[in-house]
């Protein structure tokens, strides 16, 4: 290998699934001593292109060099003994064992059938002074800050021998601090030689630390890019599909709705509203009769935001009012309760009950407020499944149809159906037009400016920023898990988000 020949190379690279081109002939090349960012929306190919290279998944076309020499990764397990470590979003480590047992599970150094943990030990703490790091690895790993626990697991990875460390999402847990304290041990690596692939959605992150960043779009590669060079708002323009000449020049006009806002009431205030390691301290004020906008980037915080809002995660910080009264919204049974709605962004995972029928998925928020104690006939469960499939037009042979049976779209509307069919006063939709096709799309949103003028709260997140303008009165635009700004009236342009979230200010 010659100083010019690159540490992995990948050429022509393409992967299908069935109904699915995940990657489509993507290139991408890394250096010995270089860190380079790997950046996409959902659905961008990045893990795909990760999985291919790591031997979980066989290419269908295209060719690996590593070192210059073809390189056909058979398994996961196999990768590592090429020198290529990955360290995932989630820690993959034992809690309850302790920090050396960890960097060596299924490693240790034994003697006639017994562990040397006196050997351990020792290296344990070699191998994280190599990382600047400096703790007692006889403790539990779960005495340890998050980022610590993450340190322990690239301790782990470089144990090995690697050449190569794919970091997925190591920041999305930290704060600032920490995540400097990753970039220092990042800094030295680099130094040391190593090639880094740092997938992340943070867009400062990738400026502070990077040398060239590629961009994945639907599979594609859109380009790679040196980060010095590369303008941050070129970057968001490239991963959202957008022509930057274009999209300096015209504005996405805003179809306004057919009826004036009455005088705003204000329904829920969020006040300093902060979960460690999610959202930093956050105001949010929500209005009847209102659709306010969640904006931003894959990973900036939105989801978050709305977990918080509807009790899946709990507040560290801060606290909320409903109708100027203060209260707890601690669980996602004390936000049905206050009439509160959720319309997870994957409605396959968190959504819908797959072998529930439509008529059982309708009526599930209901019976959540009824308790378990006050059943709902089931003469009354076909009476209000009946009304929603009509009034949504879900597409059905009946209502006890099972719903893993719909379509994706007809299943959104089911989603919609349980929450309308409880009467909400707040309604939090996450994606809720994702993976559907046009047409449901439009009746969708159509539905969502009606309620708005009927006197609902709506909180709407959608990665589409055509859609999000269209659809809100007020946006809301997240960077980095932070609020930057909001944007009301004549503010509402895609050029002000995209300049807010490149710059932090509107030009």
């Amino acid at each position: 290998m010659n100083k010019s020949t690159p540490l992995l190379q990948v050429n022509n690279l393409s992967k299908s699934f069935p109904g699915v081109k995940a990657l489509s002939s993507v290139n991408f090349s890394l250096n010995k001593g270089e860190i380079h960012g790997l950046m996409g929306e959902n659905g961008a190919g990045k893990s795909t292109l990760i999985k291919v290279i790591t031997g979980l998944y066989k290419k269908d076309e295209g060719e690996i060099l590593l070192e210059g020499k073809e390189f056909i990764p058979n398994s996961p397990v196999e990768a590592p003994s090429f020198g290529i470590s990955t360290v995932h979003q989630e820690i993959n480590l034992i809690p309850f064992l302790s920090v050396a047992e960890n960097i060596f599970l299924g490693r240790q150094p034994m003697h006639y059938g017994r562990i040397l943990w006196k050997e351990i030990n020792i290296r344990a703490l070699k191998a994280l002074k190599k990382l600047d790091i400096n703790i007692d690895v006889t403790k539990p790993l779960a005495s340890y800050s998050t980022a610590i626990q993450q340190m322990v697991a690239i301790a782990r990875a470089l144990d090995i021998s690697a050449k190569i460390l794919i970091l997925d999402e190591p920041t999305s847990s930290l704060d600032l601090p920490e995540a400097e304290q990753l970039f220092s041990v990042m800094k030295k690596l680099k130094k040391d030689g190593l090639g880094i692939i740092f997938i992340t959605h943070f867009i400062d992150r990738a400026y502070r630390i990077t040398d060239k960043i590629t961009v994945l779009r639907n599979g594609m590669l859109v380009g790679e890019y040196k980060t010095r060079t590369f303008p941050k708002v070129e970057l968001i323009a490239k991963m959202l599909g957008k022509k930057f000449a274009k999209f300096e020049k015209e504005e996405y006009k805003k179809k306004t709705k057919p009826q004036e806002k009455i005088k705003k009431e204000l329904f829920y205030q969020a006040r300093g509203m902060e979960r460690k390691g999610a959202i930093p301290a956050m105001d949010l004020d929500i209005y009847k009769g209102e659709i306010l906008g969640l904006a931003g980037m894959l990973g900036s915080g939105r989801t978050e935001t709305a977990r918080l809002l509807f009790g899946i995660d709990k507040l560290h910080k801060g606290e909320t009012l409903l109708n100027n009264k203060k209260i707890s919204i601690s669980s996602p049974r004390k936000a049905i309760e206050n009439y509160f709605g959720f319309c997870p962004e994957d409605r396959a995972a968190e959504g819908i009950i797959a072998d529930l029928t439509v008529r059982e998925n309708i009526i599930l928020a209901i019976q959540a407020r009824n308790g378990l104690f006050k059943n709902l006939s089931k003469k009354r469960q076909k009476e209000i499944s009946d009304k929603y499939i009509k009034v949504l037009n879900i597409i059905t042979p009946s209502e006890e149809q099972i719903i893993k049976n719909l379509s994706g779209g007809n299943q959104q509307k089911v989603i919609l159906a349980r929450w309308l069919a409880s009467n909400p006063q707040f309604l939090i939709l996450d994606e809720p037009t994702r993976g559907i096709d046009v047409g449901t799309k439009a009746e969708i949103q159509k539905l969502i400016l009606s309620l708005s003028r009927e006197g609902m709260a709506i909180l709407f997140i959608s990665s589409e920023l055509e859609e999000v303008i269209r659809c809100s009165d007020r946006i809301a635009v997240l960077k980095d898990r932070k609020k930057l700004d909001e944007l009301t009236g004549d503010r509402i342009k895609e050029k002000n988000i995209m300049h807010l979230i490149a710059h932090g200010n509107v030009e």
